[in-house]
């Protein structure tokens, strides 16, 4: 059984009571270091260094998919049950009908990414459709998000994260406006959207978000890339290092059958 946490002794001198103390054997030969005055405008300096602390805390490796990966595409749709597909693509989709969504994806025009786990399982994509008229306004132009995340790797933030990386990939393509069109009930979705300051907007049992993007930029331009790229480094390493457990498994494999046979023959 856990212990219980123990409780300080009370102290028969108060706390406040020290300073006078030790003021009686004369002043302090090694006072502490007094705290030096902030720089003159370090304080944006010093939030946006803090943000980009807890950023790559809390960084995710996410790969772009091509046409290479429909196969672990469709197995991820398979892996929805008949409530997270109907939340995902706002009916009961069945197999055959998630093929053809798969099937029809444009990787020439439209982004797909996606989290692999160590097993190069894909267990989150988001499909981010471009080349949609904004409502009211066809000199703008907006794309959709859509995203899926399995029940077993739910409630990490990999939603929130493959819908940051949309909006990224979107600002750097022009795009001002992202679109979300989701089921009233899909919380989740919706609090991604108004998360990140979307306007939502419910009519009945289906709502709608709009989210504003600021124009790229340098910065936003190189965060890409190199988010591209350690996302592509990750993913080669999960390979590796799964043909060489593949590898180990096979030796161990094959020893235990030689062992097997070994006791065999002696018996």
């Amino acid at each position: 059984m856990p212990r219980k946490p123990t409780t300080a002794p009370p102290s028969d001198t108060p706390a406040t009571g020290w300073d006078e103390v030790l003021s009686a054997f004369g002043p302090d030969p090694h006072p502490p270091p007094a705290a030096a005055p902030p720089e003159e405008g370090s304080g944006p300096l010093l939030a946006t260094a803090r943000a980009a602390l807890e950023r790559l805390s809390t960084w995710v490796p996410i790969r772009s998919l091509a046409r290479r990966h429909r196969r672990r595409i469709i197995d991820h749709l398979f892996a929805l049950d008949a409530r997270d597909r109907y939340l995902r693509f706002g009916y009961a989709a069945s197999d055959e009908q998630i093929r053809r969504y798969a099937l029809s994806l444009d990787f020439s025009r439209d982004e797909v990414l996606g989290i692999f786990n160590r097993r190069l399982q894909l267990v989150a994509m988001a499909h981010l459709a471009y080349g949609l008229p904004a409502p009211g306004d066809p000199a703008r132009t907006m794309a959709e998000f859509g995203v899926s995340v399995l029940p077993e790797s739910r409630g990490r933030g990999l939603g929130r994260r493959l819908f940051e990386a949309a909006a990224l990939h979107a600002r750097n393509r022009g795009i001002d406006t992202l679109f979300i069109h989701a089921l009233s009930e899909n919380r989740p979705m919706l609090h991604i959207a108004t998360a990140a300051g979307a306007v939502v907007e419910r009519d009945g049992s289906e709502s709608a978000a709009w989210l504003r993007l600021p124009p790229d930029s340098f910065g936003s331009q190189v965060e890409q890339a190199l988010e591209r790229h350690f996302g592509e480094l990750d993913f080669q390493f999960k390979r590796q290092a799964r043909v060489l457990n593949d590898f180990v498994d096979s030796v161990a494999e094959v020893k235990s059958h030689f062992d097997a046979s070994g006791r065999a023959a002696k018996e």
